[in-house]
């Protein structure tokens, strides 16, 4: 969590939710089951972020090696789940961070449900507790999820937030750069910051009035196991502050960090007053060892709850059929003004990099452009409706280069993969290259009945750069 501690502690403790508090909000308090996640996982993944730590100068901060590395083995996990992940790249002032941001295919995309956690340590040490438990957390139950066969109301997103110990920098890149139609799509955003202190407390966000349903539910859920919890105003010192500044539903949990535990609420919780609720907060000592495994299982089957609860919650529309409408575009994202979301490979391509001008709004595809040996890809799976009469994949391109004569030395492939087969519908390269956006069309109608993948595939050699730079794509059928 973030270190800037001039709020004290809500004591509006209770241990017990009356009927009254729930009316009239519109939660579904605990009706829905809750799964039972394993904090054998949790526990391995902390035990993989302290390695990480230890292997790379006994930190995961921003900048600096470890943080990339406990980024790039979350990602690997959320990839071979089945996720779209998206990498955002950002400076501060302490070096190149990154936001990881993982989505679950299905469910509504005009009501997304978001759970997060930052993923950075201070520089000082591990942060397995801070926040390697949220972080850690918020992995198993996407990876609970991905493996429980469910279909959500919902679209579900989870994300892992860089440089939040300088200042919230991740997520408020991520909300700042959010185009305003994505904004509103949120419904709810779920933050969770340090969920394993040693001498734990539970304590429930409550400072922002139009997230109160959820806060309610998680109290709900706490005073249903024979929890007690307080409210807590965490007001600007972690992400969710990010999502609640834009009118964004929030709310979150939090066990305790540098403050003192009161004899009240060693009454309450066990544990020991007068104590920090986490001596090691932003210390070498916050190690694997720095963790509450009971806390810790407790508030992990919390967070599924709320992930499974908030999954199927009506937010006031059904989810779109699963034909689309005849015209419509299948890709999602085609313009790329979200960023990465909906597209797999290569991280970085997807960019709104002013070095070449996207044909609209400012984000585009630029592969290539390097100048040195590489390949790069972006790729989204389509499914093309059996009752297709035609489809066709179209896009706008622009490609300029350094190279010069006759001599195909990059490429670009448009291609299409079905069954594992690659079948290249168009090359380009740096001969010909033409600077004016200009649209291209392709028959998919061999496909149809089939989920196929759309591939751009760049391969650029050790010389001069080629940029290939994609825009406004889509997958159209009648």
């Amino acid at each position: 969590m973030r270190s800037l501690r001039t709020t004290a502690l809500s004591a509006v403790a209770a241990t017990a939710v009356t009927a009254s508090m729930l009316a009239g909000t519109g939660s579904p308090a605990v009706a829905a089951p809750s799964p039972d996640l394993s904090t054998t996982n949790v526990t391995a993944h902390l035990q993989q972020l302290q390695s990480i730590a230890t292997a790379n100068g006994g930190n995961r901060a921003t900048g600096r090696p470890g943080y990339k590395a406990s980024l790039d083995w979350v990602k690997a996990k959320l990839d071979a789940a089945g996720y779209t992940t998206q990498v955002q790249t950002f400076s501060t002032s302490s070096g190149t961070s990154y936001n990881l941001v993982a989505d679950w295919p299905g469910g509504d995309p005009e009501h997304v449900v978001m759970t997060g956690a930052h993923l950075d340590s201070v520089s000082s040490g591990p942060g397995i507790n801070d926040n390697g438990t949220g972080s850690a957390a918020v992995l198993e139950a996407a990876l609970a999820w991905a493996s429980s066969g469910n279909t959500s109301r919902n679209h579900l997103r989870f994300a892992w937030w860089g440089a939040e110990e300088q200042g919230l920098l991740g997520s408020n890149h991520y909300m700042r750069n959010l185009p305003t139609a994505d904004k509103d799509r949120i419904d709810l955003y779920m933050n969770y910051d340090m969920v394993g202190s040693p001498n734990p407390g539970y304590f429930v966000y409550d400072d922002n009035a139009v997230g109160n349903f959820a806060r309610d539910a998680m109290t709900a859920y706490y005073t249903s196991k024979g929890i007690p919890w307080e409210y807590i105003d965490v007001q600007g010192r972690s992400d969710h502050a990010s999502f609640r500044t834009y009118g964004i539903a929030t709310t979150g949990m939090y066990s305790g960090g540098e403050t003192t535990k009161t004899t009240a609420q060693a009454q309450k919780w066990g544990g020991t007053a007068g104590r920090a609720f986490d001596p090691c907060y932003h210390r070498s000592c916050d190690t694997i060892s720095n963790v509450d495994t009971t806390a810790l299982g407790r508030n992990l089957d919390m967070i599924g709850h709320m992930v499974w609860l908030y999954a199927d919650k009506d937010f006031g529309t059904t989810t779109p059929p699963t034909t689309p409408p005849t015209g419509s575009n299948l890709l999602a994202n085609p313009g790329f003004e979200s960023g990465a979301t909906s597209w797999t490979g290569t991280s970085g391509p997807i960019t709104s990099n002013s070095g070449r001008p996207a044909r609209t709004g400012t984000w585009k595809a630029w592969l290539g452009g390097n100048g040195s040996t590489s390949s790069e890809n972006i790729a989204q799976a389509v499914t093309i409706p059996a009752t297709a009469t035609a489809a066709s994949l179209s896009y706008w391109i622009r490609t300029d280069t350094a190279e010069s004569g006759s001599t195909a030395y990059d490429t670009l492939r448009v291609q299409v993969v079905s069954g594992g087969t690659a079948t290249t519908l168009k090359t380009f390269s740096n001969v010909g290259t033409n600077a004016t956006y200009t649209q291209f069309s392709h028959s998919l109608l061999a496909y149809k009945g089939k989920t196929v993948t759309v591939r751009f595939l760049m391969n650029e050699d050790s010389s001069l750069q080629t940029s290939f730079v994609l825009d406004d794509t889509a997958v159209t059928t009648s």
